[in-house]
């Protein structure tokens, strides 16, 4: 708690504190209040701008000056960018050739040198590890680290700051930086409030490795969540997940549509679908029996034309890796 309190006073001259949306069509369904904390309002679209931010800036100044390597799929990429266009830091991001387009465009139009690859064929990892050898930058990964999962905490902090009473807590889990997080802090300030990390079906690895107690891992799972798709928990994270958070549970391609429609069309937001997990898991009836629910809504970075099929019930196509 107390790097996340650091974190929070890195973040407060650069971040937003998002809001927090309520929605009684939402309640209903869920059958209790639902509190959405809208991190697709945050600066790049996502939570991943707060765990950038407090990493970039805990480093000294003669690390940064010799600059920044990252991996992303999209939302980490586009924070690492940022971050680095607001304190002047070189970044480079290795990213997969099929990652959205919107979010390779974005990272570009923040400065960053990206480095395009095929996830088939090639290691993101390796590719980072040559430019870090080749340049002597420093590596800021999406979630195996502490500052970075200190800054995305801060977003839980203020939910509980500004939402008292919350039994249980529900987010997204990819590499499990996020959820780490969410589940320090609120074991901290509320620690009879349960936290529930929620995946896709197609790509379920934190959940086996939270119910057998042995990391699992999945390979560049079809699920339209893109920002889950990363292949295992961390040597960080895993650890944190098993001894902190209270529960797993996954949700259908189908329930994760319903979500975004669902936020779109009623609370009148853009959220994408790796953000909308939660209240995908509140709808298909995943997590339940909670009276006051808070719920992070992690991102809105989505393709035009992927909504564009999300909201007129078309079939949507997904790509392969993120």
């Amino acid at each position: 708690m107390e790097e996340v309190t650091e974190a929070a006073r890195r973040l407060k001259p650069h971040a937003y504190r998002t809001p927090v949306l309520h929605s009684t069509s939402l309640d209903a369904r869920a059958g209790g209040a639902v509190f959405l904390k809208c991190e697709n309002l945050q600066h790049v679209g996502a939570f991943k701008f707060r765990g950038a931010l407090n990493a970039i800036s805990a480093l000294p100044e003669d690390v940064r000056a010799r600059g920044i390597v990252a991996y992303s799929s999209g939302n980490h990429a586009q924070a690492v960018a940022r971050v680095g266009q607001l304190l002047d830091v070189r970044t480079t991001i290795v990213m997969p050739a099929d990652a959205p387009a919107i979010k390779r465009e974005a990272t570009a139009a923040f400065g960053a040198r990206v480095v395009l690859y095929d996830p088939a064929t090639e290691s993101r990892e390796a590719i980072a590890q040559d430019l870090l050898q080749q340049e002597g930058a420093t590596l800021i990964p999406p979630f195996d680290h502490r500052d970075v999962i200190a800054g995305q905490a801060t977003a839980i902090l203020e939910l509980h700051e500004d939402v008292t009473g919350l039994d249980a807590v529900v987010v997204p889990c990819g590499g499990g930086g996020l959820l780490s997080g969410t589940a320090i802090v609120t074991k901290a300030l509320a620690p009879g409030c349960k936290v529930i990390g929620i995946e896709p079906e197609l790509g379920d690895d934190a959940t086996r490795s939270f119910r057998t107690g042995t990391l699992q891992t999945v390979r560049n799972p079809a699920t339209i969540a893109d920002g889950t798709r990363t292949p295992s928990l961390g040597a960080l994270t895993f650890p944190i997940v098993l001894s902190y958070v209270d529960d797993m549970q996954t949700v259908s391609e189908a329930a994760i549509i319903e979500a975004v429609r669902l936020l779109f069309y009623r609370l009148k937001i853009v959220v994408e679908p790796s953000g909308a997990l939660g209240v995908a898991a509140l709808l298909s009836g995943a997590v339940s029996g909670y009276h006051r629910i808070g719920v992070v809504l992690s991102g809105g970075n989505i393709d035009g034309s992927t909504m564009a099929a999300i909201l007129s019930e078309a079939p949507v196509t997904k790509s392969a890796h993120a």
